[in-house]
């Protein structure tokens, strides 16, 4: 089943003294969020007053936290965004919370494990719970098949496979 909402930044601090936040981006980068009209901070939903950034950081200013006080309040929490505000995903691309729990089988249909985690790097880190413990491997060029959100299923090259996983 598919969340309506994305975790989207982890809050790091204020920035200024008008109430401005900095953010650690948790997607593939700030422009992603930059036509976002409101976000939520602990269910609480705030509207984006304005946002700029780029890469891994961005700087939001939300109504309602209008000095640095109201910010510090905020440190340590998560930015979610709903689904249907953020940006369409290119063919091929998922957002990490549709790849947790999705069974990982090979082409010939044998159980490999289920996804745990999934690392963001050049080249994703997945992990796996297995019958024999964790497994991790990179999504490097010709390991993963095919992936299906929708049956939470990922179907992976046996042989590829074998090779990059731990």
């Amino acid at each position: 089943m598919e969340r309506d909402t994305l975790q989207v930044a982890a809050i790091l601090k204020p920035q200024g003294i008008r109430g401005e936040i900095k953010v650690k981006v948790l997607c593939d980068g700030a422009e992603h969020l930059k036509d976002l009209k409101r976000v939520l901070i602990d269910s609480v939903e705030y509207a984006v007053l304005g946002m700029r950034g780029q890469g891994e950081f961005a700087y939001f200013a939300l109504k309602g936290i209008f000095d640095r006080n109201a910010a510090e309040l905020l440190r340590g929490k998560f930015i979610d965004a709903y689904r249907c505000d953020l940006p369409e995903l290119p063919d091929d691309t998922f957002y990490i919370a549709d790849l947790i729990g999705c069974e990982v089988v090979t082409g010939s249909g044998e159980a490999v494990g289920k996804v745990i985690s999934v690392t963001p790097a050049h080249t994703d880190i997945y992990t796996l719970q297995s019958d024999k413990g964790e497994i991790s491997f990179a999504a490097a060029d010709g390991v993963i098949e095919s992936v299906d959100v929708q049956s939470k299923t990922i179907t992976v090259n046996k042989k590829r496979f074998k090779e990059v996983s731990v």
